[in-house]
């Protein structure tokens, strides 16, 4: 029996994957992983993967083929892979590229669908969910598909177990030509860096007719709006950019303006105050999803229709909310570029993006751009406190939920933040929380301005520059900061509580210290010791895992002697 103890891996026959990390080649094994299989458990010797047929289809669409899967396993696995589990992800790859929509044979005419499998043919037209998608036969193998029907019969048959390779073509969009400048305004030379620009030829696919849409997923600080604005140079066309909020808009207008030739009259905000409809325009999710009632239309709908659009660019595509799907699958005639740091959604739609963005065209490992200097160092760490006795026995009598909520409140957790901020002094630091109440006693205690969901637009725009010039050495955040802000110069990061076990907002918060580029950073997550809010901490730090990073965790008793009800309202 095949059996070599150097290797890091175990693949079960159940398609779970095992992997030792404390292990020479545990490193390159998790790296190869991570491009098709999904971590489920990363306790602190063994973490346990899982392929899915999703993450294969992912993994296809960004150019990987089964034969690499197989030689892979078979090079990391300490026994023999047993074959069920390569039949399984050889037969399930294979299924990428078997359906495939392809363009009108005349204008304004029915798509096609060709599906490349007699058995699979038969499986489809007998399907009730699929059948009314479809118009009359061409022949065995092929049937028409109306225009309308372009991204509701991806995502159907997605769910049928089928991804659809969608060659069908895309509207040119009027043109707009778009070049990139040598130096910024200020006269700062830069270029594109070697994976930002193979992450647009992997989504351009040299012009073939299966390039023009899909996903690319960067960490944070990578520059991943550098990357769109690089494919909106390549498509040269009117773009329509759809960004999480009013600071990001802003951000991006900024960016466009400053890296290309395109003058701030041709780029356009689309926001609560402004309505510009411009070549290029940025508008955000909670605008396209705003609407008077829950049964009225969606208010800003027709700006989908209000210039010829060619390029619709998804940021932080991971967020995209729901009612946006339903629109999405309206638009399927443009092109489409999701940008993102990771393609977990808590919501589970996972499925949705692939179908009506397209799917994964190109990552590049955290740990990669980390250790070539692109993104800071990160250090990670658990910061374990104790609850205070009065606050100890309410948690013991409280439901599941509350427990949570005593467990994030926990006010030991100001004695902590004291003693981070007095070691990081000479650093640029934010405080990252979810509950109001705390993140305003902190900002009090602390002198450390709080910017919330409710903080103007100015007042956010202002505080966030005084913070990049260094006029604002600590700045306390809500959620609201965990997408798309540029904070460049921010190396430390302590998180004071976090939406339950949401592994995407981990990964945003420790994105925004990781763009200074050749330094180190920290991040800092403080949970109640023993209690519900670690238990989530653990699955909150999965996808971080994953990526290459571990937590130290520190058993922290305070430096000072605790006095009943301090920070305590």
């Amino acid at each position: 029996m095949f059996f070599n103890p150097d290797n890091p891996l175990i693949v079960q026959g159940d398609g779970s994957l095992l992997l030792e990390v404390d292990n020479n080649n545990y490193g390159e094994a998790r790296d190869f992983l991570a491009r098709f299989a999904e971590l489920e458990k990363s306790p602190a010797h063994i973490h346990t993967y899982r392929i899915t047929a999703l993450s294969l289809w992912n993994a296809a669409g960004a150019g990987l083929r089964g034969s690499e899967i197989r030689a892979g396993l078979e090079k990391f696995s300490k026994y023999e892979v047993p074959p069920d589990v390569i039949d399984d992800v050889s037969e399930k790859i294979s299924r990428f590229g078997k359906v495939v929509l392809l363009p009108a044979q005349e204008e304004g005419g029915d798509l096609l669908l060709e599906i490349r499998d007699s058995h699979v043919s038969r499986k489809v037209i007998r399907s009730k969910k699929i059948i009314p998608l479809l118009g009359a036969p061409v022949r065995e193998g092929l049937y028409r598909v109306p225009l309308g029907n372009r991204g509701v019969i991806k995502q159907a048959l997605l769910k049928l177990g089928y991804p659809v390779e969608d060659r069908a073509g895309f509207v040119e969009g009027e043109s707009l030509k778009i070049s990139m400048r040598r130096q910024t305004i200020e006269g700062k030379g830069w270029g594109l860096r070697k994976y930002q620009r193979d992450s647009v030829a992997a989504w351009m696919k040299a012009g073939s007719e299966d390039g023009g849409h899909g996903v690319v997923v960067l960490p944070c600080g990578a520059g991943k709006t550098i990357v769109g604005i690089a494919t909106m140079a390549a498509a040269g066309c009117h773009t329509l950019i759809l960004a999480t909020g009013v600071s990001a808009v802003r951000q991006w207008i900024e960016e466009i303006v400053d890296r290309t030739h395109l003058t701030a009259d041709q780029v356009g905000e689309y926001s609560g105050r402004s309505k510009q409809i411009r070549p290029v325009t940025v508008t955000t999710y909670q605008i396209l999803t705003h609407r008077k009632s829950t049964d009225a239309v969606f208010t800003h709908l027709g700006l989908f229709s209000a210039s010829d659009w060619g390029l619709i660019i998804y940021d932080e595509v991971h967020l995209l909310p729901a009612p946006v799907f339903r629109i999405t699958a309206d638009i399927q005639a443009r092109r489409r570029l999701g940008l993102t740091a990771t393609l977990v959604r808590e919501d589970g739609r996972e499925a949705d993006v692939f179908s009506l963005i397209g799917p994964k065209r190109f990552d590049v490992p955290w740990r990669v751009l980390e250790s070539k200097g692109f993104v800071a160092e990160a250090h990670c760490y658990e910061i374990r406190v104790d609850l205070p006795p009065k606050l100890a026995f309410r948690y013991a009598q409280a439901d599941d939920r509350s427990k949570f909520r005593i467990a994030a409140e926990n006010p030991m957790k100001m004695l902590a933040i004291e003693e981070l901020l007095e070691e990081h002094e000479d650093d640029k630091v934010l405080v990252i929380g979810m509950y109001l109440d705390q993140l305003e006693l902190v900002a009090k205690m602390f002198g450390a301005p709080l910017i919330t969901g409710k903080t103007p637009n100015d007042e956010r725009d202002r505080l966030y520059a005084e913070f990049r010039s260094g006029d604002l050495k600590v700045l306390t955040v809500s959620k609201v900061a965990n997408f798309s802000i540029n904070l460049p110069d921010a190396n430390v990061a302590i998180q004071i509580s976090g939406t339950f076990g949401s592994r995407q907002e981990e990964a945003q918060r420790l994105g925004r210290i990781l763009r200074p580029s050749g330094g180190e950073a920290f991040f800092y997550s403080v949970v109640t010791r023993n209690s519900r809010e670690q238990e989530f901490a653990h699955n909150r730090q999965l996808f971080l895992t994953e990526q290459g990073y571990s937590y130290h965790i520190e058993e922290w008793t305070p430096s000072r002697e605790w006095v009943e009800d301090e920070g305590e309202d």
